[in-house]
């Protein structure tokens, strides 16, 4: 179908059906609080036209639809229809009254003990703006958090539009390749590399616009089932730059890996460089890049609510407390639940491990060797 053309007025209104307009009258104008703003004919009226709370609704007496559901999103729904939450109107819609802006529900971890490897051919899915995704925790922790491997395999443009995500915690690793994104009160465009990261707080406007042949990243979302928000009105990049600025606590990160201070890792025979994320969110994550160092891997628990790894590139093999041993390699992720003994043995030269913990801060119990 064809556009309409510019100088065109259109409006559009959902059409509802009734057995008697009398009674639909005094619901939709008082006690959905409603406009009424069409009636006819005049004598025996047939045809209501009501409109409010971004909707335009043609009640119509013997229409052929189905009475149907309206949803209303109001910031005080106690108030709205007396404290009713559900109510039918006469002409039998299900009306349903709930919140413009429920707060974020975390829901509490299930922990397990998950391997997803990439030779088992998890499919990728088509998501949002064309990305490649697939899933690197299927059970998902109870809900508590998405990892997902993102691809792009056609570099250039991006359709994206600028967007926030109703979430607790959200990172974007590059993996490989390059992408460029523009952040809400962050100056200009952001290019991340391969070893780069961004912390997205809260609902920070943000929008994706090129990315190079073959992007990967790895995207860490907490909870699971989180909104995603178009901002049509947003125009970025925004003529303010507030790199302080806080959402929730959070600020935002553009970590980048070159000239990084590798330092000892908590668990020997490993080196890591920190992302800045613990400081940057107080503590809600942290988020730290592993590579092979002095000394000889050995067995170890942790009390992290949330612990995450991406291999990267290399090999190695898990090992775990009761479990058959699992050899790993680039593409491949795991997560620990909290008081399970693991070893990450027989390391490559070239390993290579993204972690994500939530919190950022916890205790490591090595194992006397």
């Amino acid at each position: 179908m064809e556009n309409a053309p510019a100088n065109t007025t259109a409006q559009a209104e959902m059409r509802l059906s009734t057995q008697e307009l009398r009674d639909d009258i005094p619901f939709y104008t008082k006690t959905l609080k409603m406009r009424m703003d069409m009636i006819y004919p005049a004598d025996d009226p047939t045809v209501a036209v009501f409109s409010g709370h971004g909707l335009r609704l043609r009640i119509e007496k013997g229409a052929p639809e189905a009475p149907g559901t309206l949803r209303i999103l109001t910031d005080d729904p106690d108030d709205f229809a007396n404290g009713a939450r559900v109510l039918n109107a006469p002409n039998g819609t299900r009306i349903e009254i709930d919140e413009l802006n429920p707060p974020l529900v975390l829901p509490p971890v299930q922990h397990s003990f998950v391997v997803r490897r990439l030779a088992d051919q998890a499919p990728w899915v088509i998501g949002r703006a064309g990305m490649h995704y697939r899933d690197l925790v299927p059970d998902r922790l109870g809900g508590a958090m998405i990892a997902s491997h993102i691809r792009i395999p056609d570099g250039g443009p991006v359709p994206d539009m600028v967007h926030f995500h109703k979430v607790g915690f959200q990172l974007i690793f590059c993996v490989n390749g390059w992408v460029d994104v523009l952040y809400e009160d962050q100056g200009g465009m952001r290019r991340l590399f391969a070893g780069d990261c961004f912390i997205q707080p809260p609902e920070i406007r943000h929008r994706v616009c090129a990315a190079s042949d073959d992007l990967q990243v790895i995207e860490i979302g907490v909870p699971a089932d989180h909104v995603t928000e178009i901002d049509h009105n947003m125009v970025l990049p925004t003529p303010h730059d507030r790199p302080n600025r806080e959402w929730d606590g959070q600020r935002f990160v553009h970590n980048v890996a070159k000239g990084a201070d590798w330092r000892p890792f908590r668990l020997p025979g490993f080196v890591c460089r920190d992302t800045t994320i613990a400081a940057n969110t107080q503590n809600v994550a942290g988020v730290q890049v592993i590579q092979r160092g002095i000394g000889i891997p050995v067995w170890a628990r942790h009390n992290s609510d949330i612990h995450f790894t991406f291999v990267m590139q290399g090999s190695m093999t898990l090992e775990g407390e009761g479990r058959d041993p699992f050899e790993l390699a680039a593409g491949d992720a795991f997560v620990i639940p909290p008081g399970m003994k693991t070893r990450y043995a027989k390391p490559s030269d070239d390993i290579e491990l993204l972690e994500v913990t939530l919190p950022g801060a916890f205790n490591t119990e090595l194992e006397d060797t």
